[in-house]
């Protein structure tokens, strides 16, 4: 038994059962039931209410069940005879609204700061709860206390999903950490790391599996995880082996209600069974995997990926052509018609977000990357920050590599799957250089394989400039010598050519040279540079439309598919030769809407069919 100060925050659950029989749920055409809660004076019905602490109260439950003394800091909260007692002074109020399998959460918009005392007593193990809502003050309070008590106490944090993993204070803490719990993704090297998923628990090289869909009761997955976490820390305090405390951690977790966890004896009889067991996994496997898959599934047959992801001179040079205003409203209004286009999942994979974008939020008060993700969608990030001239040259670079893993890892918590890169290379007599093609080959390998350590799928773009005067000889040419640079620096940083995916230019002559590419000629030249020159292996290839007319991309990607098979996926990541007609019926103007999605979708129905070959 070893005395333990939880830091964190007692919550009070109501959990509502609302009931399907009185309440107006309507079905959409996924088949997900929303509930219509207009603010009319309607009245809406649940059946079951059920009240418990949650937060730290289930932490100092699970620990005290597994014989440790446990006390929650800043309160008189205790358990005692199986039941928590608290103020309800120190509790902070979530509803929790339930129908069927799912649940919505009604939060404060702003949590309790958490308090922090110096405790009067000494303490084997101070736990931070994944509940603790900590400022950069009271972090360094936390950290000079255990500097000061580095020979009697250790130190156990529960890094949650909606924690500020990659601030300064919460970097300190966690570097500072003998045990670190999280079910989120941590960009530091971590030793003694527990992992909870959604379906595993994690610990160093052992995982178990677990699962409540059995379950009769409803337990989110934020008790759920909190319950975890408590039984493995408390399994392993108590000196448990790996194997041991992950077992334990899985029988309490499926055995447990909402009301109450299981003691320890229990627990120990219970995975003497022969259906629990321990399985041996490689992590780092385990994360290309989710990289793999992520990967295949931007580029699964008949489907292509929006590029929603212009820069701020972009679309302002968009709107201004268009006496659009160039503000925020205005950039969501327009990506919205996008998002919201009827049944878009039928028509992509994926979609490319420029940062603010995947900030601001849908009409149902969704931020974007979720209402894409609800809609099956994979959301992505835009994630280089511009082109900036190399010193001695007229050729360009892309930066944005410092401060890259921090803002993936951000971008991850966010919910983004995938990234994209873009390196461009303008064509004259003298561009591009051998030094801008094998600079901007090492800067998309560098960041290929960010992405990857990140659990982030990387798309690599290098561009070969459409609006130039030049043959299509000089682009098979060019793209050649471009791609041959690109691959062998993507081997060179080990990147995983599975998970990785190769945005490019179709091969054909400049825009202002004087004959231009038929789309037959667009298609084979296109088909035998991209044979020659990409590695069977890589995930797939999509193709930019770059300045091309929106009929002009789609009738010359119809060629290319029709030179296949391809050794991998070939699709189209457009912006222009998809949005154009929307943006040209919207105008600016929200009662224009329908139009430019109408647009829209003409030109997603006209590529997916060019995906076919004829």
């Amino acid at each position: 038994m070893s005395k333990i100060l939880i830091v964190g925050n007692v919550t009070k659950d109501v959990y509502l059962r609302l009931d399907n029989r009185l309440n107006k749920f309507e079905t959409d055409q996924n088949d997900i039931k929303w509930l219509d809660f207009a603010f009319d004076g309607s009245t809406h019905k649940f059946y079951n209410r059920v009240s418990i602490f949650g937060g730290a109260s289930i932490s100092l439950e699970v620990l005290t069940r597994f014989g440790h003394e446990a006390k929650i800091a800043g309160t008189d909260a205790d358990f005692i005879d199986g039941q928590f007692v608290a103020k309800d002074a120190e509790t902070v109020y979530r509803y929790i609204l339930c129908q069927d399998r799912h649940v919505s959460y009604l939060s404060p918009s702003e949590y309790l700061r958490t308090d922090w005392h110096i405790p009067d007593d000494d303490y084997e193990w101070l736990y931070i709860d994944r509940s603790a809502n900590l400022t950069p003050e009271v972090t360094e309070e936390i950290l000079l206390f255990l500097d000061a008590h580095r020979s009697v106490t250790k130190f156990a944090i529960f890094v949650g999903k909606y924690s500020n993993v990659n601030a300064t204070h919460m970097r300190k803490l966690i570097a500072r950490a003998d045990l670190v719990i999280t079910d989120t993704k941590l960009n530091q090297d971590i030793k003694n790391l527990i992992t909870i998923t959604s379906h595993h628990i994690e610990y160093n090289d052992k995982r178990v599996r677990w699962q409540l869909e059995d379950r009769q009761d409803l337990m989110t997955h934020l008790s759920s995880h909190l319950t975890i976490g408590a039984s493995v820390f408390g399994a392993l305090v108590l000196g448990k082996d790996a194997n041991e405390a992950l077992l334990l951690a899985r029988a309490n977790i499926e055995r447990s209600i909402l009301s109450a966890s299981s003691n320890l004896d229990t627990l120990e009889d219970e995975i003497s069974d022969d259906y629990y067991r321990v399985e041996k996994y490689n992590p780092k496997e385990d994360q290309m995997n989710e990289v793999e898959i992520n990967a295949k599934r931007l580029v699964a047959t008949g489907k292509g990926i929006l590029a929603a992801d212009e820069s701020g001179g972009s679309i302002h040079k968009k709107f201004e052509g268009m006496n659009i205003p160039d503000d925020e409203q205005h950039r969501r209004d327009y990506r919205n018609i996008f998002f919201t286009t009827d049944n878009l999942e039928d028509f992509v994979n994926g979609v490319i977000l420029f940062d603010e974008t995947a900030r601001q939020h849908a009409d149902d008060g969704r931020d974007y990357v979720t209402f894409l993700a609800d809609k099956g969608i994979l959301p992505g990030i835009k994630v280089d920050q511009g082109l900036e001239l190399i010193e001695g040259t007229d050729d360009k670079y892309t930066k944005g590599l410092d401060g890259l893993p921090e803002r993936l890892a951000e971008y991850y918590q966010m919910g983004a799957r995938f990234a994209k890169w873009r390196a461009a290379f303008e064509v004259t007599d003298h561009t591009p250089g051998e030094k801008a093609i094998q600079m901007n080959a090492e800067i998309l390998a560098q960041y290929a394989l960010d992405c990857q350590n990140a659990n982030i799928v990387p798309i690599v773009e290098p561009e070969l400039v459409y609006d130039g005067d030049y043959p299509i000889e000089k682009n098979i040419e060019l793209t050649s010598k471009i791609l041959d640079a690109l691959f062998e620096e993507l081997k060179k940083k080990n990147v995983s050519l599975p998970g990785c995916i190769l945005k490019v230019n179709m091969v054909l002559a400049g825009k202002r040279y004087h004959t231009q590419s038929t789309p037959a000629e667009v298609g084979k030249a296109t088909a035998d540079v991209l044979k020659a020159h990409v590695p069977a292996e890589l995930a797939g290839v999509v193709f930019l439309s770059g300045g091309q007319s929106v009929t002009q991309a789609t009738e010359n990607l119809q060629e290319v598919t029709n030179n296949g098979p391809f050794p991998w996926p070939v699709t189209f990541s457009y912006a222009r030769a998809l949005q154009d007609p929307a943006l040209h019926a919207w105008k600016g103007d929200n009662a224009n809407a329908d139009a430019a999605r109408a647009g829209f979708r003409e030109r997603l129905v006209a590529n997916c069919e060019a995906l076919k070959k004829k």
